[in-house]
């Protein structure tokens, strides 16, 4: 398959560039290009800079109130933004629940959402996960029971991510507890119900971006269930698909490695530079065709899609690639920079030495190994890498 970027493409990049550099906030930029967990007032006011240009629903049809671009541009903004040091909207809003309730949502739910996600007004979390039920959530046992024209839920979540600062909570639940798949439905719950419990999870790099959420009696009208009852599954396949293709980390992983270099390149206490071992020249060269053979796995896949041509689980084969690339480029990071990996860092900009480049800093900027610690996890997160090598070796048989 042969195919580049058209000039018509080219152009946009310019056009987005040209926007970043016009209305992204300088402070704004910093903090995030200098932290792994962009703070939620940055995303709200960047969403709402975006909105007012029309911009903030990049994945979105024009007819959901989006851009309406091609995946090729949606893929050209998102590593623009990135590079730029722009937060990146409400991902469970925009790339999760919202083109959920925008497909199989009733009219009323679609207007009261669609809207409140595109200006950065409602934010949301994922309650999917459980303890006893992670890659396998047909086994979930959070129920919910209906009793009139409310439903009444009890169960728990865990690994729930940024729900703290959510507005609304998107759930399975079982509402037929016989069943499995087939039993599951999805519920949006307000985070302020009476009887919603949130308990932090600080992870092993003290940032806490993840929870456990508990659901005593919390009733939420019928009017909250997302489609039918039952098909919960569906949905949550769905989203799911859509979670894992952007998973394929393209614009972090290309801004990551670009830090790296520059890691490299800095003189170390003995004066030399480690770009110029062999050792990390050549495991850089590796991470680098890895990194490109990533970006044209990623615009096939785009391609494909804009074409409808794609048979393959696309969405797990990014999912594998873009998470384990991002580990291994975190890890060459670490090593390259030893003990100062635990510092708060800034860009190493002009600096030219390691003992320079690096000093304490706010605490929005946590430092190479607290973002190190905290990817250790992609690979479990929207489904666990061996699930999907399981996911793809069947689509293989069934061809």
């Amino acid at each position: 398959m042969h195919f580049t970027l058209d000039q018509e493409d080219e152009n946009f990049r310019q056009e987005v560039r040209a926007f970043l550099k016009a209305n992204l906030p300088a402070d704004l930029a910093e903090r995030n290009r200098r932290g792994y967990h962009p703070l939620r007032e940055d995303t709200r006011q960047w969403t709402k800079i975006l909105n007012r240009q029309g911009w903030s629903g990049a994945n979105w049809p024009k007819h959901w109130g989006g851009t309406g671009w091609s995946p090729v541009r949606q893929f050209i903004f998102d590593e623009e933004c990135l590079l730029a040091g722009a937060p990146s909207v409400d991902t469970a809003g925009f790339k999760m629940i919202g083109p959920v309730i925008m497909t199989f949502g009733s009219d009323v739910m679609k207007q009261e959402y669609g809207p409140r996600i595109l200006n950065g007004d409602v934010y949301w979390g994922q309650g999917f996960s459980e303890p006893n039920a992670g890659s396998d959530l047909g086994s979930l046992s959070t129920r919910a029971d209906r009793d009139g024209n409310e439903y009444v839920i009890n169960g728990h979540k865990i690994w729930t991510s940024f729900v703290e600062t959510a507005e609304m909570i998107f759930v399975l639940v079982k509402t037929d507890p016989e069943a499995r798949q087939r039993g599951i439905s999805m519920i949006l719950v307000d985070r302020e119900a009476p009887g919603v419990t949130i308990r932090p999870i600080h992870d092993i790099g003290e940032s806490h971006s993840l929870n456990e959420v508990f659901f005593d009696d919390v009733r939420v009208p019928v009017t909250n269930l997302v489609g039918e009852e039952g098909k919960g599954w569906t949905y949550a396949k769905f989203l799911l698909e859509n979670e894992r293709a952007f998973s394929a980390e393209w614009p972090r992983n290309n801004a990551n490695l670009a830090r790296l270099r520059k890691f490299l390149n800095l003189k170390q206490a003995d004066g030399q530079r480690l770009i110029d071992r062999p050792g990390f020249a050549t495991r850089l060269a590796q991470l680098d065709t890895d990194l490109q053979a990533l970006r044209w796995l990623s615009l096939r896949a785009l391609h494909e899609k804009a074409g409808g041509q794609s048979r393959l689980p696309v969405g797990s084969l990014l999912k594998i690639r873009g998470s384990e690339l991002l580990q291994k480029i975190g890890e060459l990071q670490v090593e390259a920079l030893g003990c100062y990996a635990s510092y708060v860092y800034p860009d190493p900009l002009g600096d030219t030495t390691l003992e320079k480049a690096w000093a304490p800093g706010p605490e929005y900027a946590p430092g190479i190994m607290a973002d190190y610690f905290y990817r250790r996890a992609t690979t479990i997160y929207g489904g666990a890498n061996e699930v999907q090598r399981t996911i793809i070796a069947r689509s293989f048989l069934e061809l």
